[in-house]
């Protein structure tokens, strides 16, 4: 299909992507394009004007902060999947960047957009929320930096002010800490039907769920579990509590119920909890 007609605008830098957010009571940012275009084809969305950031300089790359990893919003995929740093630093992280889409999508989509899209199907805002990692917001009033929990407010739907442009994401580096990535999708680069992060943290067992309700989740029931003693069977076991699942075209609730248990059971296992 063809997407509706709409403006386009090429943003210079951050400040000038806000001024042009502004000039328009329905303007959307384009940074990959891999999840809004389509959109647009379909006519789900119909922006009137495009801002893309395409051409700002310095909001890609990977740099290490002490423990933490700072990434530019516009980093795609492919690049955080294969970068050194990251991998040896939140191989988590790395990981599920690499279980985005197909190679086309990872070469084109960026962290920033995938974040900003919060398909709770997606596999960058689990990882994110699994991680406790934060995202940093720059708008009229300045910059402010939100944690990932909080930033996932909806379907589609964030914590972004229709003013704000996410510039960068941070994460706690977790050298050597035990962690899962798992989810259950048809085809290599379908959405996933459910899907799991795991990461053994320090101070306790994190797990977040996908597609398991309006965003991603963090699992608190399972944690709790955990942190009380519990073996990995019986953790899971709590996977469903504060989750409402949907049916759709791929799957029915109950499938998707029975998918967090067993996920969340072999990812546990998988890290010895």
């Amino acid at each position: 299909m063809i997407p509706a007609e709409f403006d386009y605008e090429a943003a210079e830098s951050v400040e000038h992507a806000i001024e042009l957010l502004g000039s328009h009571s329905d303007a959307r940012l384009l940074a990959g394009g891999q999840s809004l275009l389509p959109l647009m084809k379909l006519r789900l969305s119909t922006p009137a004007l495009l801002v893309d950031l395409g051409r700002v300089g310095g909001m890609a790359g990977i740099r290490e902060d002490g423990d933490t990893l700072a990434i530019g919003a516009l980093t795609c995929h492919a690049d955080l999947h294969r970068d050194d740093t990251v991998a040896r630093r939140c191989p988590l992280l790395s990981h599920a960047a690499g279980e985005v889409g197909d190679p086309q999508v990872r070469h084109r989509g960026t962290i920033g957009g995938s974040l900003a899209h919060a398909d709770p199907a997606g596999d960058l805002p689990a990882a994110l929320l699994a991680l406790e990692g934060e995202l940093v917001l720059r708008g009229p009033q300045g910059e402010r930096t939100v944690p990932a929990r909080d930033f996932f407010a909806g379907t589609f739907t964030t914590a972004l002010a229709p003013q704000e442009v996410l510039t960068e994401v941070r994460v706690p580096a977790t050298d050597g800490a035990r962690w899962s990535y798992r989810k259950f999708h048809p085809r290599a680069q379908d959405w996933a039907i459910v899907g799991v992060a795991v990461l053994a943290a320090a101070d306790r067992p994190r797990v977040a769920l996908m597609n398991m309700g309006r965003t991603p989740l963090r699992a608190a029931a399972v944690e709790a579990a955990l942190a009380g003693g519990a073996d990995a069977a019986a953790a899971a076991e709590s996977a469903l509590e504060g989750t409402d699942p949907v049916d759709d075209a791929f799957a029915s609730a109950d499938y998707r119920r029975h998918l967090a248990r067993v996920l969340v059971r072999r990812a546990l296992e998988e890290i010895g909890s």
